[in-house]
Order: structure tokens, then sequence, then C-alpha cells
């Protein structure tokens, strides 16, 4: 038996989508997946209603539907197999989709077509379609299986179309869902045990597990709270789904990217603080994004009178210029096309990841971390995606040079240390070096003054001797004891 609902952009405004029960047979049965779009024919049935707390049936009827057919719809989160994703894109569209694949130009079309009426933000939006068409899933000898799917964390002011981004990339996907973080729980998001009208207990797949090899695009995730949002932990990195509730012990699929979007705490991006300061997100949740992008709104004559203009333009009677954009329902079969692709790492391809990464580790200060293994398979994995997007069968070493870029960029921009002006990813962890040596220097400077007596130490003294150091100014010196002891005491 499935369960079939009203596609929620067919209906009026205000109105809860109405959903009935179908029974499927034979071949018909595991044909369809949760948050497939289909078109279902078959024989509407009368059933009396069966309780199981009262004797017998019930005076109510509902309707049922026998299913004869199941047809799956054709564009926007529809097919999920390969075979049935084939038959979604005509010959004819094929044709235009391949030519396409072949102009020099487009990749900066496909960036252009993005959400076109939003001005700016290449990078951002070059990085979500690579996001959609994803890398390979790759399963090793032992068993072990390394992810392919892409996740990017956008966090920045107010009004940077950062939401408009997530709604356009759930619009355009193949398989794509847009959630608000507000509203959403970690039932909603993985799975929820529920009961229906007859007592038997069901399995209902939330977002991520509805999402299987697409992607979820949750804005507001700062709104989230901490034990909900904690469930896309195992999603992130495993690709899975547990849940043990109510007699049901499963673990679902959900190979599925992650676009999340949140504002600061302090409704601006403060610069002179870590990026781990200014968002409300637990490290383990913020390591396991890619592609971490800073979206700020800073003033610029020459910027916002290109911004007004683009937007002008978009109220003209002849609209903006779209002769080089790309139809929507074209991209999103393009970007389905893509997806099939399988591209294989070349040598060359290789030998500029691997230098890059020999060269940020070679650059590293003691005890400061520029990049890790985990950037090493982000860098295999946007490379990967790049060759797909441009339909290619190898990934080449302009794809490793652009995905280098982004990795850079990335880096340049949320794993820069404020304090020091330099990247290192203990930022992303929560203790940037500078932080961590100057504990160290304010620790030892503690345990010289108290002695082998632990003898009481004088604030006055202490700062005196921190600044002595030539690594505090006396307001950091304040500033550090003030912070240990509120830990101490609390």
């Amino acid at each position: 038996m499935v369960r079939l609902q009203e596609l929620p952009e067919d209906l009026p405004p205000g109105q809860l989508p109405h959903y009935v029960d179908v029974t499927v047979l034979q071949d018909l049965v595991d044909n369809a997946r949760p948050g497939d779009r289909v078109i279902l024919t078959g024989i509407v049935r009368i059933e009396q209603e069966h309780i199981p707390s009262m004797r017998g049936k019930t005076g109510i009827y509902r309707l049922r539907i026998q299913g004869n057919n199941i047809e799956f719809l054709g564009g926007r989160g529809s097919k999920t197999s390969r075979s049935t994703e084939r038959e979604e894109i005509s010959p004819d569209e094929e044709k235009i989709i391949k030519s396409l694949g072949k102009n020099t130009d487009i990749y900066d079309r496909l960036v252009g077509s993005f959400a076109p009426h939003i001005h700016g933000h290449e990078i951002i939006k070059e990085a979500i379609l690579l996001l959609i068409v994803g890398s390979t899933q790759r399963v090793l000898a032992d068993g072990a299986k390394i992810r392919g799917d892409i996740n990017i964390f956008l966090v920045g002011d107010p009004g940077t179309a950062k939401s408009e981004m997530l709604k356009f990339c759930a619009r355009i996907a193949p398989r794509g869902l847009y959630t608000s973080g507000r509203g959403s729980t970690a039932a909603g998001l993985t799975a929820a045990v529920v009961r229906d009208k007859i007592g038997i207990m069901m399995l209902e797949a939330g977002a991520v597990v509805l999402g299987d090899q697409g992607l979820v695009c949750i804005d507001e995730f700062d709104k989230m709270k901490p034990e909900d949002r904690s469930a896309l932990h195992e999603v992130m990195e495993q690709q899975s789904a547990s849940i043990a509730k109510g007699g049901i012990v499963a673990t679902l699929n959900a190979r599925t990217s992650i676009l999340a979007a949140a504002n600061p705490m302090y409704g601006k991006y403060d610069p002179f603080k870590n990026i781990t300061e200014n968002v409300n997100l637990p490290v383990p949740l913020l390591t396991r994004f890619d592609l971490i992008f800073v979206v700020r709104d800073i003033p610029s004559k020459e910027r916002d009178n290109r911004i007004a203009r683009h937007i002008l333009s978009l109220h003209h009677a002849s609209g903006a210029d779209t002769k080089s954009l790309i139809d929507v329902d074209i991209l999103t079969k393009y970007l389905s096309y893509a997806k099939r692709i399988e591209p294989v790492l070349t040598p060359e391809a290789e030998e500029k990841i691997l230098e890059y990464y020999m060269k940020m580790r070679n650059v590293e200060s003691e005890g400061m971390i520029t990049v890790t293994p985990r950037q090493l398979e982000g860098l295999v994995r946007l490379a990967t995606a790049r060759a797909r997007l441009l339909m290619k069968t190898q990934v080449d070493a302009e794809d490793a040079e652009r995905a280098i870029f982004l990795i850079q960029s990335m880096l340049e921009d949320a794993g820069v240390d404020v304090n020091t002006g330099q990247v290192d990813l203990g930022v992303l962890q929560g203790r940037p070096h500078s932080e961590v040596s100057k504990m160290q220097l304010f620790m030892d400077v503690m345990k010289s003054l108290e002695g082998d007596e632990k003898r009481p130490v004088e604030e006055k003294t202490f700062v005196k001797e921190l600044v002595k150091t030539g690594k505090f100014t006396e307001e950091e010196a304040r500033k550090y004891i003030k912070k240990l002891s509120s830990k101490t005491y609390n």
C-alpha cells in the first residue's frame, strides 16, 4: 500500500494537501519511492472503516484506489532510477543538451542561468550547481563508502538573497526539497513512526530520506533546536538515517546533499569575530560542510548601483536581457543528464590536487592547521562535479584547479583567524591556533606565579606578567582572566 498526496504547488492558497491510500500489486510494488511525483491510474473502491478498539466494522466508509498503472512526472523532482530518468528526456531535448555541452561558454552560461534575477554571487552559484550534479560515491574493497554528495553552508547578513538561492536550487534540481529550520524537527528531517487509522505502526520518510540521491535546502538553519539539528550528523557523513522507535528498527538511505543557510547570531556578520563566534552551530556539524561561504552586505557605491539597476531592469516592460540564459526546464534536464556521467580522475588532476595539499601542509606553523584529509576528499568531489557539469568523461587539471580555487576561496573567507589574519582550520573547529597558544601561555604564567605551594595570585601582578610576555595587551589579559574565572565557577 502506498499513500498518494496532492502536489503542494497545485493547491489553492491556504489549503492543505489531501491524500488517499492506494493498493498496488505485482510489478507495481516498489516501483515508486517516497518523494516521487507520479500520475496514478486506478479504480476507486469504497471500504468500510475497521478500528481494532471497536467490535466489527464501523458505519464509516472511505475511498481507496486499486492502482493499475504508475506514470512518473517529467521535470523537476520526479524520477529517481536511471532507467526512468532517461525516459523523461526526449531525443530532441537530448540533442539540445549535448549541443549546449559542446559550447565553449557553457560554464559561464550555466552560472548565469542560475537564479538570474539575483545579481552577483557567481562563486556561490557555481558551487551550488556543483552540489546539484554531485560526485560519484566510491565503494572500497573493504565495503567502506566514500560519499559523493557535496554539502554547502551559507551564512551572512539578512537581505543578501540566501533564501532565494536556496529556493531556486530546490526548484531546478532533478530531485530537490526546500524546508525551513524554524519548523523542522528531527523526525521531520529523517523519519517518524506514526500509527494509522487502524492502529498499524508505519514509517514516514522525512525530508532527507525523500531527497535521497538529490538535495535538501534548509533555510534558517540556525533556528533549529540543537536536538533536531543533531539528526543531520549521520546523514551528512554516513549518508543514512537510523531510527529505532515503536518496535521499528531501520536504517534508511539518505544519500542527500545539504544546502543550508543561516543568519549571524547578532543580526549582522561581525568581521572581527571568527565564524564559530558569529554562527550558533556546533563545531562537529560545521566541519561536515565541504564549502562555507560568508555573504556580507558591504556598502559600495559602484556595487549598489549595479544591483539597483539589475533589480529595476526586472520591472521593465521588456524585462532583463535573457538571450544568453538557458531555459529553466532545459537547465533541469541538463543537470539530470549530467548526473549520469561518471568521470575518471586523470593523473594530471591527481597531481594538481596532491601538489596543493602538500603545499598547504608544508606551510603550517606548529599547531596550526590549514588543510586536512577532509578538504582533500572535498577537492576530489568538487573536481569530479565540475567535470560532470561540463559533460566530460575525465577529470582534468582544469577541473582540479577550479576545485582548488573554490576551497581556497572558502579558507580565505571563513577559515581566517581574525587574531593573526592567517588561514587556520582551527577557526572552523572552534579553537584557532592563536587562541590555543595564548591559553597555553596564560596557564604557564599562572603556574609559575602560583609555585608548588599553589599560593594565591593577585590580578594586578598576573596582568603585569602577561603583558611582559609581549603576547597580551592589558585589556586582553583581563579578558582571559574573566573568561577563565567564568568557566571555573559555572
